[in-house]
């Protein structure tokens, strides 16, 4: 059984140790920096072994160097991306696994939308996905790099999993995700009361991450999105959407 400790960094980011306190040593996913997951793992005593990159952008990728000269940890990236993943040692895609120092394994998912490469992690047997900007709550990523077929078929692949998955992605953008998603679907009641849960963590400072993707199969509407056109066009929505 692995433990799981969220690092919020930058302005809405949030960094994960997966630790194992068997061995006493952790995976970092998607470090932005290096300085406070350092600290936070020298405070538990954890020695970082390996970094799991989702995908190339910086707040992502910012913290590999730094943290690969301090530890000496193996960086894994994916393989569509690996020019840009700084300090990369091994690139993996679809299928592959990636097993850490306490043996948690993971399958790595290709999940192209967000950037063209993007990849996420799933820990089926501690039920656990590490999606970066692929999937978040009520919502998804912008397609930077990919198109809106590509984004949906991710998605359907996420979906696809447990409804008891514990969602992990890399930003709190839940309040507004849920705002948009209220003005796609008005009626769904249990999207209005996973609102007022949300408005409720933020006003004391909860986070609202991670979160189980059975309720987000009910209440995010790129996830409830019947076609790739229906997607498409909610997604160009909440491009614009300022509300």
């Amino acid at each position: 059984m692995v433990e799981v400790v969220q690092i919020p960094v930058l302005s809405d980011n949030y960094v994960y140790l997966i630790g194992d306190e068997g061995t006493k040593t952790c995976a970092v996913v998607d470090p932005a920096v290096a300085e406070p997951v350092l600290a936070e793992a020298q405070r538990r005593g954890w020695r970082i072994t390996h970094i799991l990159n989702t995908h190339w952008h910086g707040d992502h990728t910012g913290g590999n160097a730094d943290l690969k000269a301090a530890t000496g940890c193996t960086i894994t990236g994916p393989r569509g991306e690996e020019a840009k993943i700084p300090g990369i040692d091994r690139a993996v895609g679809e299928g592959d696994t990636v097993t850490l120092d306490g043996g948690a394994m993971a399958r790595v998912f290709d999940v192209p939308g967000h950037t063209a490469g993007h990849i996420a992690y799933h820990f089926a047997e501690d039920n656990l996905l590490f999606c970066g900007d692929t999937l978040f709550a009520m919502g998804c990523g912008r397609l930077f790099e990919g198109t809106p077929e590509q984004m949906f078929t991710s998605l359907a692949k996420l979906k696809a999993l447990p409804d008891e998955t514990r969602v992990y992605c890399a930003h709190e953008y839940t309040e507004s995700n849920g705002r948009f998603a209220l003005t796609v679907e008005p009626d769904n009641a249990r999207l209005a009361a996973r609102m007022e849960d949300v408005r409720a963590a933020r006003s004391r400072g909860e986070p609202t991450v991670p979160f189980a993707l059975g309720l987000d199969k009910q209440t995010n509407p790129f996830l409830t999105a019947k076609s790739v056109e229906e997607f498409a066009a909610r997604r160009a929505g909440k491009d614009v959407f300022r509300g």
